[in-house]
């Protein structure tokens, strides 16, 4: 093959203008999403710092889970991660465990305090999410969570 054959061919006047209505969107989406997990978090605990919302979460799909694990799948550092759990910890929210198969290491789950505040979140967003979404058919609905899992798929291992 050649390079010619490989290179990219310019875009279209509207191919370009798609992918900038794409990277207008999903700014606005993040930005709405960052306060939307911000406002679950208050839910969970007046105190919670707005991004742990979705350390919780995970650890509530994936416990017992050791924090170097969570902190893989975030794409942070250990110290990063540590600090957030101690704040988690302090709150209530979470336990850790000593890891069997490795001393050295912690399980992480989440408390019947956390399950139980995380729940109600869960509950309000999933309600928040019904009103907003209320005029639109339910195939349409099952067709934004589709797109969203596909995009999700291709990002995946965008930055490891």
């Amino acid at each position: 093959m050649t390079e010619a054959e490989i290179a990219p061919r310019p875009p279209t006047a509207g191919e370009h203008e798609a992918y900038c209505a794409i990277e207008r969107q999903l700014a606005i989406l993040l930005r709405r999403a960052n306060a939307f997990s911000a406002g679950m978090g208050r839910k969970v605990h007046p105190e919670l710092d707005p991004g742990a919302y979705g350390l919780l979460v995970r650890i509530e799909q994936s416990s017992p889970m050791r924090s170097s694990d969570l902190a893989a799948y975030l794409r942070v550092g250990r110290a990063t991660i540590s600090r957030q759990l101690k704040g988690l910890e302090e709150l209530g929210l979470i336990s850790r465990s000593p890891d069997p198969e490795d001393g050295r290491a912690h399980l992480l789950a989440l408390t019947a305090e956390g399950s139980r505040r995380l729940g109600a979140a869960r509950s309000a967003r999933e309600g928040r999410l019904r009103t907003l979404l209320a005029a639109w058919p339910e195939e349409d609905v099952r067709l934004l969570a589709g797109m969203l899992e596909r995009f999700n798929i291709l990002t995946e291992d965008l930055y490891p």
